[in-house]
């Protein structure tokens, strides 16, 4: 499908212990969209959206902002390539990831 889109991003600013990771799944899941998401030891978020190009950059715009309690510093965004969805739990569209 040409209109395929896969983006990785790593969120920075208070967006953990906030539901970040909650908001993303649900956010993804209602738009349709295969990843994952996770907390990182440096205190980020990191996810990977897959979709159509459309949703995917509305994805990412919608995680400069997060959900109520979170504070977006930062989004950094960048094409990625399919072997990140590997990372999903099998079976999943989308994945909520043990930290790393």
């Amino acid at each position: 499908m040409s209109n395929r889109a896969i983006a990785h991003v790593v969120v920075r600013g208070r967006v953990q212990g906030v539901g970040y990771r909650a908001w993303v799944e649900d956010q993804a899941i209602l738009n349709g969209l295969e990843g994952w998401v996770r907390n990182r030891a440096d205190r980020s978020v990191e996810a990977v959206f897959a979709g159509p190009a459309d949703e995917v950059a509305a994805m990412v715009t919608a995680c400069r902002k997060g959900p109520p309690a979170a504070r977006v510093d930062d989004v950094m965004d960048s094409p990625t390539t399919a072997d990140q969805l590997a990372l999903r739990r099998p079976g999943e569209e989308f994945s909520v990831l043990p930290t790393v």
